[in-house]
């Protein structure tokens, strides 16, 4: 297999064309032996789901070093750099065209220029143009569920008529996933858009709708523990003397303060707060009331609890402040999934992970008081466990948060071959 990837948080297109003369065809197969591009590459999410059929990748293209050594080691392709310096004429012919192009110009962590961004938001169109060159029979790209809704939607609608532009179908409605609805315990929501050149038969567009309905039977028994190994790790993954001692804090408020389900942030420098607020937003001055009520019914314990911890004085500003997110479904914080984010000291239910970001707040599993292992993260990619990861943890755990999910990608591509 020969292929290019950029493993993205992002929205995927699959355009299938059969080499059927019949024009009255109600859904398409791969055909054996099927042959695949694979751009903006990463570490090969694309490459690691289409393993699975008879395929062979003949093209890769991967503009960052890293991600492209990493490509390299595990696919036995060298990918191509950037992709705007490769001349569609050199890109030897292919059936399927594979794309997790950037998501940075759509994502709510990016800036949200979308097209206006010259650098990174035109990628879109180089696909376009080896696209129109080649005319290749499938095309699956991948961009983040933020696409959907950038600049009202005019972003998709853009992509959308590029694409039946050049001549292929897409679904009625865009397709979007996550892989806590296969049952990996993440929650990971990208867009997914496949279609068939129209040529190829009679349909006017795609219905996917049985893959998106949640099946409950799958998604109310996921849990985190399930990718999580049991032995003990490096001591650099353990959350530290620090951060120890904010939990214990938050976990003694939570334990004895007369709420056990808290629909609120806790804002420790509200508790006796005075200062008038009738300028400020409207939930944000419902906030602050509901802070200084929960003070006032529990004084006498909060009173001895900022005496025991020094006034907080020692505490960093942003785990000043605790929201839990877990409902009644967890005894205490060490029972939760935890991140120190900049809006305060989060628990949540040990159910599934946040959404994977390439530079997200990484999350610590209570039970263990430890962050996630990359091993344990690429599980939640649905890589094989002997996929080589890069030897830096911070460059592993970068590459797969910018990654795809390899059992989505699956899924998506049985629907097309059964």
């Amino acid at each position: 297999m020969h292929c290019y990837f950029y493993v993205a948080n992002s929205i995927q297109i699959i355009i299938v064309r059969n080499e059927i003369n019949s024009y009255n065809i109600s859904y398409f197969r791969f055909m054996d032996g099927i042959k695949f591009i694979d751009l903006f590459a990463g570490i090969g999410g694309f490459h690691e789901a289409l393993k699975k059929f008879d395929s062979e990748c003949v093209f890769a293209s991967e503009i960052d070093e890293d991600a492209a050594l990493v490509y390299a080691k595990n696919h036995n392709i060298i990918p191509k750099g950037d992709i705007k310096k490769i001349d569609e004429k050199d890109i030897p012919s292919f059936d399927l065209l594979c794309a997790g192009f950037p998501c940075q110009p759509f994502s709510k962590g990016g800036m949200q220029v979308g097209f206006e961004d010259k650098t990174r938001g035109t990628l879109f169109f180089d696909i376009c143009r080896i696209l129109k060159y080649h005319k290749p029979k499938y095309l699956f790209l991948e961009n983040v569920a933020n696409l959907l809704t950038h600049d009202e939607g005019r972003t998709y609608k853009v992509i959308c008529e590029e694409l039946e532009n050049l001549g292929y179908i897409l679904p009625k409605k865009p397709l979007q996933l996550s892989p806590h609805f296969l049952g990996v315990p993440v929650l990971r929501p990208r867009v997914y858009i496949p279609g068939v050149r129209k040529d190829l038969t009679n349909k006017k567009n795609l219905d996917f709708d049985e893959l998106t309905k949640e099946n409950k039977s799958i998604t109310k028994n996921i849990s985190i523990y399930s990718i999580i190994d049991k032995t003990r790790k490096s001591n650099s993954y353990y959350i530290s003397e620090y951060e120890k001692r904010v939990l214990d804090m938050w976990n003694e408020f939570y334990l004895n303060i007369d709420l056990k389900v808290i629909g609120f942030p806790i804002w420790f420098d509200e508790f006796k707060g005075r200062c008038d607020f009738s300028h400020l937003p409207k939930w944000k001055q419902g906030f602050i009331l509901k802070n200084r009520d929960l003070y006032r019914r529990n004084k006498t314990f909060i009173d001895s609890w900022i005496l025991k911890y020094s006034n907080l004085d020692w505490v960093v500003n942003t785990h000043r402040k605790f929201e839990w997110q877990a409902g009644k479904d967890c005894k205490n914080i060490y029972d939760c999934l935890i991140q120190f984010r900049p809006s305060g000291v989060r628990a949540k239910r040990p159910d599934k992970f946040s959404t994977l970001v390439a530079m997200n707040h990484p999350q610590i599993v209570g039970k263990y008081k430890r962050r996630l292992t990359p091993n344990e993260t690429k599980r939640l990619q649905s890589i094989p466990e002997d996929f080589e990861l890069h030897q830096k943890d911070s460059i592993a755990l970068k590459q797969l948060g910018n990654g795809v999910n390899v059992k989505v990608l699956q899924k998506i591509m049985e629907e097309f071959m059964v």
